[in-house]
């Protein structure tokens, strides 16, 4: 599956600073962890913690699928607002959900920053209604986070304008936010398991696996078997091809990244954007001072035709942020273009189906805040591995939709 188009900017900022061998032996370990990209990372760094013998195995090179295109935002608030949330599965699931992402954000500074170059940011985060009837539902979704605990502040339009200099009915600003290189926090996970004594293998692919009562016996493309206790498929947006129960919606979405400015807004040093229409516009800066914006995601699934829409997608994302910073000059840099996907509720999917049985383990950290639902997936696997109990076990799996 080609799962990117384009020149995403952490690869070409990045190139390959570290490779891992394929798997060339027949091993025994206690969890392999199909997939080497951002969520396979922290899935594997948290199993080993709680020292289990982890292998993960990934296809391409490490990070190089989803996780080389991704923007990286990590945010505490979801693609559905807490509004709507609560009212599909009520209050108390979905301020829990907003309450561990919130968590999660705060928990990946440690793990980002022993990592060279992963370039973890602290910064707030700017919800702004980008249409005019949006104002009151922007305003009544910072009041209900407020009602239950949350630190958010409503900004009208006079006070947009002054902080921020732009013109909407309202917005919300909160403090718990980040951002990071989703690349280099990859690849510097991977090799920090290897040190740790966790195998770690790119170039290898799982052709098929047997799992029993027992364990699972996974064979790849190398001739060789990892016989385990238990399998956790982090494939990205390619574990849906091992399920036939389709539980999500596979789209294409856009970004690019400016040349570094010359001059730019004081308040985006500290703060990423994004609107309140959906597909929505976002942006947020780099270490190395450029404009890094995203956007016009598309129901497109066919990476010929999302190829040939790079270009034409950059274009429109670059005039919308023009408009929306006009006294800033900003120059394209690099373009690219990534699959990602979408389920019915915006939340992710974390534990075994029946498909498969109580062995084999989905991570589908999927909706805009991947990273952050990878962090907490990597969490409730554990605990499931461990047979401890998780308080989102049950909600964040495949029963949420029996």
């Amino acid at each position: 599956m080609d799962l990117k188009s384009g020149y995403p900017f952490w690869t070409v900022k990045n190139g390959l600073p570290v490779h891992f061998p394929p798997l060339s032996r027949d091993l025994d370990c206690d969890v392999v962890v199909l997939g080497g990209g951002i969520t396979g990372a922290l899935i594997a760094d948290e199993l080993a913690d709680a020292d289990l013998d982890v292998v993960v195995l990934e296809k391409r090179d490490a990070a190089w699928g989803s996780t080389a295109a991704s923007t990286a935002m990590l945010q505490y608030e979801i693609d559905t607002e807490l509004v709507d949330l609560s009212k599909q599965y009520g209050t108390r699931k979905a301020v829990a959900i907003y309450r561990a992402c919130e968590q999660a954000v705060l928990d990946l500074q440690p793990l980002a920053e022993g990592v060279a170059g992963a370039a973890y940011t602290r910064v707030e985060s700017l919800y702004y209604a980008s249409r005019l009837w949006h104002g009151s539902r922007v305003r009544d979704e910072g009041a209900f986070r407020r009602k239950h605990g949350f630190a958010v502040e409503t900004l009208d339009r006079d006070a947009l304008r002054e902080r921020f200099d732009i013109s909407a009915a309202a917005a919300l600003l909160t403090a718990t936010a980040a951002h990071v290189d989703p690349y280099r926090l990859a690849l510097g996970l991977l090799k920090r398991l290897r040190t740790r004594g966790a195998t770690v293998c790119d170039r290898t692919d799982v052709l098929d696996w047997t799992a029993t009562a027992r364990g699972v016996e996974v064979r790849t493309d190398r001739d060789s078997v990892v016989r385990c206790q238990h399998l956790v498929i982090a494939a990205g947006y390619e574990s849906q091809r091992f399920l036939r129960q389709k539980v999500a919606s596979n789209r294409s979405s856009y970004a690019l990244v400016s040349e570094p400015l010359r001059q730019s807004p004081r308040w985006l040093a500290k703060t990423l954007a994004w609107e309140s229409a959906r597909p929505y516009l976002y942006l947020r800066m780099t270490h190395d001072n450029r404009l890094l914006m995203g956007g016009e995601d598309d129901r497109v699934d066919i990476a010929a035709k999302r190829d040939a829409q790079v270009m034409k997608k950059s274009e429109r994302i670059l005039g919308k942020v023009r408009k929306l910073l006009p006294d800033f000059e900003l120059e394209s840099g690099f373009a690219w273009a990534g699959t990602f996907a979408e389920t019915d509720d915006g939340l992710p999917f974390f534990g075994p189906h029946a498909e498969h049985g109580p062995r084999v383990h989905f991570a589908m950290a999927y909706g805009g805040n991947g990273i952050a639902y990878s962090r907490i997936g990597a969490q409730l696997l554990r605990a499931r591995i461990l047979r401890k109990p998780h308080p989102l076990a049950k909600f964040l799996s495949f029963e949420r939709i029996k």
